[in-house]
């Protein structure tokens, strides 16, 4: 089978792992830089071409787009798409997934559970919306940020209201959510593959540090999910249309609350903290998923 991955850098650890675990199951394998792909599409064949050369076919296309490339890496995947060639995660699904706004109003919708968020747009609502997710403390969060960069913890009504401020004083779009308090500093990523929850690992933050994230200091374990946990996980992807998930879930009082569904996980953290081959397992689901034409939208959407 001929897989190209989707990377901006072949040295990265998950696209590395991604290559080995391709080449040992007996699979061609390319890195394509997505911003160096350019395409051609007023024909009635699509094409895509990569640093002055026509590509051949691929079987299958594993995306590992960046947040801050989403709209020109999607849009080469749904060229991909188009030319018949299978995606990992759709086109559609990662747009979809990046839109943390959109991505929470479609979990609602289906009644996953997730903390208390507000959206606004006008300062003169700041009051209402701080008293609607229930006071502080409380989280505000950029929607463009990643990895925790972006995301604030005011501990106070006062200091709430000055970073709202501030942020809409910037026309930054910002969402305010409910703390989790029993959570800790401390959120499971639950990596899905194909409809099942492979991997997962708790991760905790730094000392004085709410945010848990891997690259802000913190630390991961293997950890035991519940059953309800596991069903919201997969849940979760499967609203998202995502084959591949990275789903952040934080344990409170009420039971799991979904706080994102990642289409592009990494695969260091979850590998050392488990010592699973989740990138083998990728390939595997490929190897059983992948026929030409299988996409949903066929880069429609």
């Amino acid at each position: 089978m001929r897989i190209a991955i989707l990377s901006r850098n072949a040295k990265l650890y998950s696209t590395r792992r991604l290559v080995e675990a391709a080449i040992n199951r007996g699979h061609e394998v390319r890195v394509l830089d997505h911003l160096r792909c350019y395409m051609n599409i007023s024909s009635s064949k699509p094409t895509l071409h990569y640093r002055g050369e026509d590509l051949p076919h691929y079987d299958a296309v594993i995306p590992r787009i960046g947040s801050s490339v989403t709209f020109y890496g999607t849009a080469v995947l749904r060229q991909l798409e188009m030319m018949g060639v299978y995606p990992v995660n759709e086109s559609v699904a990662v747009t979809r997934s990046r839109d943390k706004l959109r991505s929470l109003q479609l979990l609602s919708r289906k009644g996953i559970g997730m903390p208390i968020t507000g959206f606004a747009n006008s300062p003169d609502d700041i009051q209402d919306l701080i008293k609607m997710v229930g006071g502080a403390p409380l989280v505000i969060k950029l929607l463009e940020g990643t990895q925790g960069i972006g995301v604030v913890l005011a501990e106070t009504k006062k200091a709430a209201e000055s970073v709202i401020e501030a942020f809409l004083g910037l026309n930054a779009n910002i969402m305010v959510q409910e703390f989790i308090k029993e959570a800790g500093g401390a959120d499971i990523r639950c990596f899905v593959v194909g409809g099942k929850v492979v991997a997962a690992m708790k991760r905790q933050g730094a000392e004085g540090e709410f945010r848990s994230n891997l690259h802000r200091g913190g630390s991961a374990t293997l950890v035991k999910l519940t059953p309800d946990e596991r069903k919201t996980a997969v849940k979760a992807a499967q609203i998202m249309g995502l084959n591949v998930a990275g789903v952040d879930i934080l344990r409170s009082n009420r039971g799991p609350v979904v706080m994102e569904v990642n289409s592009s996980p990494g695969l260091e953290g979850i590998e050392k903290a488990t010592g699973k081959d989740v990138a083998s397992m990728i390939i595997q689901f490929i190897e059983k998923s992948a026929k030409p034409h299988k996409t949903r939208t066929r880069g429609k959407g």
